[in-house]
């Protein structure tokens, strides 16, 4: 029985979204946004848009610093 268990591997799916560090153009001010995101994403600074939905990935307006893991 346990020759059964260690021949099959069980595969967990990762996920296809991520958490992004971003900066916005206008204030320089960093913040984290959702890279799927199904509203419009302010900067809470100066209020520019910083990323725009699309229907599946959102279209980034800002500078991307880095992904979240």
């Amino acid at each position: 029985m346990s020759n059964i268990l260690k021949k099959r591997k069980i595969l967990i799916p990762e996920p296809k979204s991520r958490f992004l560090l971003v900066q916005c153009v206008e204030c320089e001010n960093q913040q984290v946004i959702f890279d799927h995101a199904s509203t419009e994403v302010p900067c809470i600074v100066c209020g520019r848009v910083l990323a725009r939905p699309t229907g599946g990935k959102a279209e980034v307006l800002a500078k991307v610093i880095r992904v979240l893991e």
